[in-house]
């Protein structure tokens, strides 16, 4: 398969996140070979949308010459789109957000019903491509946090989009709790083995890897310095 992972973070190799994604691709490498290329989204020059809409009107071509046409290009040529982000303000990263609104010309100005909403008819053939988000959070817990996210993932790429969500990512990062950490890039692994075995993961495992490492008055009192 080959994997285009858009790495959200603005700390490239050091992200928190990074961490879960690097598990998750092991485990599909696990199952069989996989060609995986990486962008870190903050090193490239991604000019802002202006909505002028020239893109869905002059066959996908955007009116800023920057790093999003090669970007498009890659995602046009991949099977599995991997977006790996922290979890800022409730949504993803503003740089990464500005290479979301730049994938404006794979789509038309022409409208279509899908269910009891209208969607953007596409410019492109991008049917063979799958979706995957993988989101940390600073967070305890994963409620009341992710949601904001993973609506907006869902509303972009639909039933065939996969979204793995994972409340205090900063552990990661910490050596020291290697311990709990360890065992759940195990569960991340597993799931990466069961994506690319299957396309799908199971809820149940999904569940589990959402779930708190520690318990959450714990961590909390770690990162307000209480402990």
């Amino acid at each position: 398969m080959k994997i285009l992972v858009l790495n959200g973070s603005p700390k490239r190799e050091n992200s928190d996140t990074l961490h879960i994604t690097r598990a998750f691709l092991e485990g599909m490498r696990e199952q069989q070979p996989q060609e995986i290329t990486t962008i870190h989204v903050i090193d490239r020059h991604i000019e802002y949308c202006t909505g002028c809409f020239t893109c869905m009107r002059n066959g996908g071509t955007c009116v800023h010459d920057d790093d999003m046409r090669e970007i498009l290009k890659q995602i046009l040529d991949s099977e599995l789109l991997i977006w790996s982000f922290p979890l800022y303000s409730y949504g993803m990263p503003a740089h990464l957000k500005a290479l979301l609104d730049r994938t404006l010309p794979l789509s038309s100005m022409t409208m279509r019903k899908v269910g009891d909403r209208y969607e953007h008819a596409g410019q492109a053939d991008f049917s063979r491509l799958r979706y995957l988000m993988i989101c940390g959070c600073g967070f305890p817990n994963s409620r009341h946090n992710f949601e904001p996210a993973v609506a907006q993932f869902r509303l972009c790429f639909g039933a065939e989009g996969t979204v793995l969500t994972v409340p205090e990512s900063p552990m990661f990062n910490a050596p020291e709790a290697a311990v709990v950490t360890a065992p759940r890039l195990e569960l991340v692994k597993k799931a990466g083995r069961q994506y690319a075995k299957a396309r799908e993961i199971d809820p149940v495992l999904l569940a589990e890897i959402g779930a708190p490492m520690i318990p959450e008055e714990t961590y909390a009192a770690i990162v307000n310095g209480g402990v």
